[in-house]
């Protein structure tokens, strides 16, 4: 799994209904393995997040980092699902001033935390299959399919 170390929008900007957050060197990075990855905006340098559902809308946007001559290069998609991005994507929404009400920030966080808690049980399916846990794996289904798929 990857860690996001850093991740400052060099500015954030709402327009359209829609967040913008915009990334620069420096103001970005990840740790895999011990080791710390800078963004560098070669590709993607920005999330889109729709201020009504918090949905993130450019999951193909493509985001690249560099550790000396290594680099690593994620869609947006992958790296909210391999990280821990979506955290600091909330706190960062949090402190960006909406114009819209904040009933509709209430609305949308319900569905952004089922979203989250099937991500996270999805990571613990895979966790259970990649150490051969075959009680934990077997838990995680018989809970699923009593829950409908929800943790809590």
């Amino acid at each position: 799994m990857l860690l996001v170390q850093l991740m400052k929008p060099f500015y954030t900007k709402q327009e359209d209904g829609r967040i913008k957050l915009v990334f620069a060197y420096q103001y970005f990075s990840i740790r895999k393995d011990d080791e710390l990855f800078h963004f560098i905006p070669v590709e993607g340098k920005e999330i889109i997040v729709n201020a009504k559902t918090l949905q993130v809308e450019n999951l193909a946007e493509v985001f690249v980092f560099q550790k000396g001559n290594r680099f690593i290069r994620l869609p947006l998609y992958q790296l909210l699902l391999v990280s821990d991005i979506h955290i600091h994507l909330q706190s960062i929404i949090e402190t960006t001033e909406l114009k819209d009400s904040p009933q509709s920030l209430i609305d949308g966080t319900e569905e952004i935390i089922h979203q989250l808690e099937q991500v996270n049980y999805e990571r613990m399916i895979d966790y259970a299959l990649c150490n051969k846990n075959e009680s934990l794996f077997k838990e995680l289904l018989q809970y699923k399919n009593l829950n409908g798929g929800c943790l809590f």
